[in-house]
């Protein structure tokens, strides 16, 4: 038999206030592990991937000589791309290092610059062709193995053989860095610039664009088309079994893997519509699909959440169905459907299977401007340089996860400022 006093002091209110405290102690404990967490993953990403936005350069004394780019003195912009940019470099480097020699030592100071110096002295002279003839001191892109070393990821502690910068290379670096030759500074080109097998050249704007663009399509099909079913589900249909089946097949759309889109897109829309491959309008149509559950499940939740009494005045003052829902009931949901799709957009813009099942994993190096051009997207961006073997290619893969981070929280701040913006109380 239990004994009154026990249980009287187990529903006391100090019990229960003691309790509280501990639930609270607990709570507050779990909030600042998670912190520590976030804290150690943002420490660790931005550690491994600031080395991205900066690069190593080499100021070299270039020749453009006459003789080599426009023999034959035409001034044709179109004679200059047939010139020979790399034997170009290899004399200013020999004359940067006269005492150099040999096939091979050769070969291996040619490669303390990137092979994006052969494309940048191309790209300069349709800039400047009064160059042809001149002499011009000019800050070239180092090879990533010259990066690495400047930025200390290649240790000197190992076998000359064993290492990607050997030791003449790096006496080299050194008086290049006593003669005030060498630098580091910004990576503008990660910035503007598409991606490439070299790492020195690789850049995150095209697959920015292309994800703008697919995000584009993905916003354009999912949103107009998953309000208004959400609006005919909520409020303007009658229960029946058709409406039962939309219902749960919705609901079971929600939570099928983002692979299954993915396939479904492979076998829709370029096996049956023959829509261009890799293309940002094939993965608006997929991620659309795939965000279509979020939006209509967040958008009926927003219009069950307003008041009846809003629709029993409206209705009163004589207004139809139609007219309740388009000038009452959906204005006072808006908050809460905004932040529904931003939600799925934000989900959209983290998936990578379903892109990579509809060939977004294409190798794209031309920047996208249009819906049907080869594009990628970040997240597959990101996944192909995890899978580089190149170095330099890890601080690349943690400098664009925190661009696809910045977008994230970009994305989840707009859903915020939105809901307060139209945030209404009755």
């Amino acid at each position: 038999m239990n004994n009154p006093n026990h249980i009287g002091r187990k529903f006391s209110l100090a019990y229960r206030y003691k309790k509280e405290k501990l639930f609270r102690f607990y709570g507050l404990l779990a909030s600042i592990i998670g912190l520590i967490f976030l804290v150690i993953f943002f420490s660790n990403l931005i550690g491994k991937g600031k080395g991205a936005f900066f690069q190593t350069q080499i100021k070299l004394n270039i020749d453009f000589s006459q003789e080599v780019i426009d023999p034959n003195r035409t001034g044709d912009k179109e004679e200059f791309l047939k010139a020979n940019y790399g034997g170009i470099l290899k004399d200013a480097l020999l004359k940067r290092f006269p005492s150099v020699s040999g096939r091979k030592d050769t070969r291996s100071l040619k490669k303390i610059i990137g092979q994006g110096g052969i494309y940048k002295l191309s790209d300069l002279l349709q800039e400047r062709p009064e160059w042809v003839g001149t002499s011009q001191e000019i800050w070239m892109i180092a090879s990533d193995d010259i990066d690495m070393y400047i930025k200390g990821k290649i240790s000197t502690d190992v076998p000359d053989d064993m290492r990607r910068v050997n030791d003449k290379q790096i006496e080299w670096i050194k008086q290049l860095e006593r003669s005030g030759q060498l630098r580091t500074a910004f990576n503008a080109m990660f910035f503007t610039s598409a991606d490439s097998r070299e790492p020195e050249m690789a850049g995150i704007w095209g697959a920015v664009m292309g994800t703008t663009l697919t995000l584009l399509i993905t916003l354009a099909l999912s949103f107009p088309v998953g309000v208004m079913a959400a609006i005919y589900l909520e409020e303007l249909s009658k229960k029946s079994r058709f409406t039962d089946f939309i219902e749960i097949n919705i609901n079971n759309l929600a939570a099928v893997p983002s692979i299954v889109f993915g396939l479904l897109g492979l076998a829709v829309f370029l096996n049956v519509f023959h829509m261009p491959r890799s293309a940002p309008v094939v993965g608006g149509c997929v991620l659309a699909l795939m965000t279509l559950p979020t939006v209509i499940i967040a958008t009926r939740s927003s219009l069950r959440a307003v008041p009846p009494s809003i629709r029993e005045a409206a209705r009163g003052l004589g207004a139809s169905n139609l007219q309740v829902v388009m000038h009452h009931v959906l204005p006072l949901a808006m908050p809460g459907v905004f932040t529904g799709t931003i939600i799925g957009m934000s989900r959209a813009l983290g998936e990578s299977a379903p892109l990579l099942m509809i060939g977004m994993v294409a190798f794209i190096v031309d920047i996208p401007v249009s819906f049907d051009d080869p594009a990628t997207a970040l997240p597959v961006q990101i996944y192909l340089w995890a899978d580089s073997p190149e170095k330099a290619f890890v601080e690349k893969t943690a400098a664009g996860t925190l661009i696809l981070l910045l977008f994230l929280i970009l994305m989840n701040s707009l859903a915020v400022i939105l809901r307060k913006k139209y945030e209404k109380k009755w």
